[in-house]
């Protein structure tokens, strides 16, 4: 059997969580002090998902180019929905190679499907 020793980001808390595995599957967890931090336990060392967030230039209109040097300033993105951890790096070079065109709406979705994930990157300010 083996034992991952987790801190649990799902709540303010932090509890120190040990989560016992045996043959690919979690067996019992330990430490938490709510439901969420058990949730979160068993995912995480399963499969790991992950909210990626980042920013995109904001180009004046359709017509425009990013090589031109007209846009206006960054706006903040997000995922819509959690990413499988491994996918993080994938996700992050899409969102680099793209740009919104404005105005940008807080939940404009800039991208569908990144990186193959099935989630969008979405807005999460005006612009």
């Amino acid at each position: 059997m083996e034992t991952k020793e987790l801190t649990c980001i799902g709540c303010p808390m932090g509890c120190q969580i040990s989560v016992d595995i045996e043959n690919g599957t979690v067996v019992s967890v330990k430490g938490n002090s709510c439901k969420i931090g058990d949730n979160y336990a068993r995912k995480e060392v399963v499969s790991p998902m992950r909210i990626v967030t980042s920013s995109v230039a904001v180009l004046s209109d359709k017509n425009a180019h990013p090589s031109n040097e007209v846009h206006y300033p960054r706006v903040s993105v997000k995922t819509a929905s959690e990413v499988p951890k491994d996918k993080i790096m994938d996700v992050m070079d899409e969102i680099h190679r793209t740009h919104a065109v404005a105005p940008v709406k807080i939940g404009d979705i800039i991208l569908q499907n990144v990186a193959g994930t099935g989630v969008a990157i979405i807005a999460t300010k005006n612009s």
